[in-house]
């Protein structure tokens, strides 16, 4: 996957708001978005252009006006910058990573067992799922 270009803070608000809103107005969005301060429709208008040449959203015509549409899940996003974190700082090392999170408190070790224990429980999720689906194959074979 092309390595994505991130995001200025500005476009970061903007996102929050597709994403929790929904498809939007470029109207709806200065009005959400610059209730902290004055935008113009021209400042909202460039952003979401350099929000579509960056992949995160596109727009549809409704009548007159452009819609605008989040074209990214939030959680995606944030794996991707999870993995640029990984890959600029920490030699592309998870285990680093976490480490890192667990020596300047930003992450519980306790919390870390107990994501550990979700992943291995979905995993032997996932094989179970994989074997049955095996085993049907094999019986109308």
């Amino acid at each position: 996957m092309a390595r994505q270009k991130s995001l200025g803070d500005l476009e970061k608000q903007v996102m929050e708001f597709l994403w929790q809103h929904g498809p939007a107005t470029g109207d709806a969005v200065r009005a959400a978005v610059g209730k902290d301060r004055p935008l113009t429709d021209s400042t909202i208008r460039t952003v979401l252009r350099r929000l579509e040449a960056k992949q995160y959203v596109r727009h549809e015509m409704e009548g007159t006006r452009f819609l605008y549409f989040s074209t990214r899940e939030s959680s995606n996003v944030a794996a991707e910058a999870v993995r640029s974190v990984l890959k600029n700082f920490c030699r592309g090392s998870l285990e680093e990573l976490l480490t890192g999170l667990v020596n300047h408190r930003v992450v519980k070790s306790a919390e870390l067992r107990r994501l550990a224990e979700r992943i291995e429980a979905k995993e032997r999720e996932r094989i179970e799922g994989l074997e049955r689906n095996q085993e049907r194959k094999g019986k109308k074979a």
